[in-house]
């Protein structure tokens, strides 16, 4: 049986136009995700907590720190409650 490493086998699949933006379409949205709940944590707060905060819903929260789509003015309301700046970066 032969082996590959990931990383040869994410390079190669890269290659591939659709596959790259499916990976670059769901690896934005976990960074999201990740950065948000990085954030919550570090501020002290729960889902619930924040959710208060931000005037949004608990499950809104939970839905984008599951990797879930949201809206620009959500992000910014959950941005703020954190004392934060949402920036988005096309680079």
């Amino acid at each position: 049986m032969t082996s590959i490493k990931f990383n040869d086998y994410l390079q190669e699949s890269l290659k591939n136009p659709s596959f790259k933006a499916s990976y670059n379409s769901d690896y934005s949205k976990l960074a999201s995700a990740a950065a948000l709940m990085k954030a919550r944590e570090t501020a002290g707060l729960t889902q619930q907590e924040l959710a208060v905060k931000a005037s949004v819903p608990q499950s809104t929260v939970a839905r984008i720190e599951s990797g879930a789509n949201t809206s620009f003015d959500t992000l910014s309301k959950i941005a703020f409650a954190l004392g934060k700046r949402l920036i988005v970066d096309f680079s």
